[in-house]
This record gives C-alpha cells, structure tokens and sequence, in this order.
C-alpha cells in the first residue's frame, strides 16, 4: 500500500486564522497542516499539503496525483461550488476522493450548497473545523487498507 496522501486547499484558504474568524476559526492553514502530518503519522500515511488559489493549478495537481498518491482529501474552497474543470480532474484521477469543509456548507448561504466535488468522492465531510481534515484522514486510512 502506498502511504501518501494529497491533501489540496483551494481559494482563501491561505487566509485563514484572519478571514472570517465567526464562520472558519482562529487557526491558521499552517496549524491545521501541522496537525494534518502528525495525524496522518498516527496512521502510516505521509501527508503533503497543498493550497492555491488558481484554478489551473489545483487541476494540475489532481492530474498528477496517481503518480505518488493513494488518495487526495480536498477543500476546494470556493471552487467547491463553481469548478466544473475540478470536478473532471477528480472524476478522472481514479483515487478515492474525500472532501472536506472547515464550515458546515449547508447551513450557510445557499449557493455553498451545490458540490461540484461530491459527486466525484467517496464521502463528504464538514462542519468541524479542523477536525474536518482529522476524520478526512482516518476515512482515507480506511479506505487505502481495505482496497489492500
């Protein structure tokens, strides 16, 4: 089994910990990384972390991903709800896909209800801040063990 995972941020996510403290929290991207690898330890997965903020790049490195991936945990962000581009990219990556949203998508503005990312993942998490990515982990450990 290979043991490493990709996990992709989308748009503002960089600009956590100072964008909308109410809605996403105090932490920063670079805390919920940290906790991210050490998590990913606890369970024999190397974690690489990613984020930006263009479109094209995000595709870029879904493409890729089979290359050195077992499986990707994605934030899309805002792309979540309008990226049609992502959405191909992960329908034809052939990796199991877990999204995951600080916020819960649902109880927030309507637009945010819409995935286009969903329908391409083997589960969507949200709502827990960065225990979202926590649970996105331990989903995809169990998911890499029982394809093996």
């Amino acid at each position: 089994m290979k043991n490493d995972i990709l996990i992709i941020n989308g748009p503002n996510l960089n600009m956590l910990g100072t964008r909308e403290p109410d809605v996403y929290g105090l932490e920063t991207l670079e805390q919920i990384e940290a906790k991210c690898i050490s998590w990913g330890k606890q369970y024999s997965l190397h974690v690489n972390f990613s984020q930006s903020n263009e479109e094209g790049k995000i595709v870029n490195l879904i493409q890729q991903a089979p290359d050195g991936y077992s499986a990707i945990i994605i934030n899309a962000g805002a792309y979540t709800h309008t990226s049609i581009a992502i959405h191909d990219a992960l329908k034809g990556c052939d990796l199991p896909i877990i999204e995951v949203h600080l916020s819960n998508i649902f109880k927030r503005e309507s637009f945010r209800h819409n995935s286009y990312i969903s329908g391409t993942a083997e589960g969507l998490i949200c709502g827990f801040g960065s225990e979202s990515y926590h649970l996105a982990i331990i989903a995809s450990a169990n998911l890499l063990k029982s394809q093996n």
